[in-house]
C-alpha cells in the first residue's frame, strides 16, 4: 500500500453510528499530529506514551462535542508525571481541520522508564474543560485518577458527569515502517450509548472507590446490546488500530457488521497551536511597570516560551504591561 493511500485515513476522526444497538462512536488514527506534539520536547518514553494516549483521547472526545472554540483534557497528580494537558480546537470553518496540541510536566529524576506510564501518575484528578469562547461560561468536569489507564479515567468521567456508558479501545506506540523514520502512531475506537439509552444511577457504582462504571448505567433493555457490542470491540487487534493496512471503514465493518454501522464525514485533525505575540502581550497586560521590571532579563528583554509548540518570544519591557506607553505598543 502506498504512503499516499495510508495518509487518506491518518490524522482523521471518523464518526459512526450502530443503528441496531443504538450506539455511536468514533474511530481515530493519529500520525503527524503525534509527531508535531512530541518533537517539541525531549520526553522519556513512558511520558511520550502517556501523551500519545491523552492526545488520542482528546481527538476522540473533541469530535463528539459541537465546539465553538476549545476542549481541554488535563491530568494533575502527585506522581513523577505531574501534569498532562491537551487542547482540541474545533474547525474554524466547514471542511477545515481541527487542531490539537499537548504537553506534559514531569520530574525527570523520578520517572522510571521500566514502569508503565500510568503507574507514574500517582494520586490526582482527570478533568474535562469546555470553553465555547468569549461571553460563554466554561464547563469543567472532574473525576479521580482511577483504573489502569487514561482511557479508564475518561470512561469514568463520562459515567460520573454525563451518565453515559462509554468504552475505549486504544493502541499507540513507535512505528518503524520501511522507508520512514521511527515515529509514534496511535489509533482507537470510542463507543457510547446514545443519551436516551442511559438511565441515571442513584446509588454508588461498582468501580474503584464507588465510582460509576458503564455497566452501572446500562438498563435491562440495553444490557444485551451493550454486552454484545463490547464483545465485538474486544476482538480488535493492535495492528488494526494503528497499522497502515486497514481503513477505518473496513475496521468498522469487520467489528460491527451485524450492528448496521453507518458512517459520517471524517474530521481531519492537525497539530496546531494558538500562541502568538499578541496573546503574550495580553497575558502581561495585568502587570505594572514594577512587575515587568522584575521579569526583565539581564539583556533587557521580557521573554516567554510556549510549552505546547516551543515558540520563544522576546519583548521590549517598555511595550508590555498596563502602564506601557501608547507609542510603544
Amino acid at each position: 500500500m502506498s504512503l499516499g493511500t495510508k495518509l487518506a485515513w491518518d490524522d482523521t476522526v471518523l464518526p459512526f453510528q450502530l443503528d441496531r444497538s443504538d450506539m455511536r462512536g468514533r474511530v481515530a488514527r493519529l500520525d503527524g499530529v503525534l509527531s508535531g506534539v512530541l518533537k517539541q520536547h525531549d520526553y522519556p518514553p513512558a511520558v511520550e506514551a502517556l501523551i500519545a494516549e491523552m492526545t488520542l483521547l482528546t481527538a476522540l472526545i473533541g469530535q463528539t462535542i459541537k465546539l465553538r472554540w476549545k476542549l481541554s483534557l488535563q491530568v494533575q497528580t502527585n506522581g513523577p508525571v505531574r501534569m498532562i494537558a491537551t487542547d482540541y480546537f474545533g474547525p474554524e470553518a466547514e471542511g477545515q481541520p481541527a487542531r490539537i496540541r499537548a504537553y506534559a510536566s514531569f520530574d525527570r529524576d523520578r520517572v522510571e522508564d521500566d514502569k508503565p506510564g500510568f503507574e507514574q501518575l500517582g494520586e490526582g484528578y482527570f478533568a474535562v474543560l469546555i470553553d465555547q469562547g468569549k461571553g460563554m461560561t466554561p464547563y469543567q468536569g472532574i473525576t479521580p485518577v482511577a483504573g489502569s489507564s487514561l482511557s479508564d479515567c475518561a470512561a469514568s468521567y463520562f459515567a460520573q458527569s454525563e451518565q453515559l456508558p462509554t468504552v475505549f479501545a486504544l493502541s499507540y506506540g513507535r512505528s518503524s515502517e520501511p522507508g520512514t523514520e521511527e515515529h509514534w502512531r496511535a489509533g482507537g475506537i470510542m463507543l457510547q450509548h446514545m443519551p436516551k439509552a442511559s438511565p441515571f444511577a442513584k446509588d454508588g457504582g461498582s468501580g474503584e472507590g464507588g465510582l460509576l462504571e458503564a455497566k452501572d448505567l446500562v438498563g435491562d433493555d440495553a444490557d444485551e446490546n451493550w454486552s454484545r457490542v463490547n464483545a465485538h470491540l474486544q476482538t480488535v487487534e493492535e495492528l488494526e488500530l494503528i497499522g497502515p493496512n486497514v481503513t477505518s471503514t473496513d475496521l468498522l465493518v469487520r467489528l460491527f457488521h451485524e450492528e448496521q454501522p453507518r458512517v459520517f464525514d471524517a474530521q481531519p485533525v492537525r497539530f496546531g497551536c494558538t500562541c502568538s505575540e499578541d496573546r503574550v502581550r495580553q497575558s502581561l497586560s495585568i502587570y505594572s511597570a514594577r512587575d515587568i521590571e522584575k521579569m526583565t532579563t539581564e539583556d533587557g528583554q521580557v521573554t516567554a516560551d510556549c510549552q505546547f509548540c516551543g515558540a520563544h518570544y522576546r519583548l521590549d519591557p517598555a511595550s508590555v504591561g498596563f502602564e506601557a506607553g501608547d507609542g510603544d505598543q
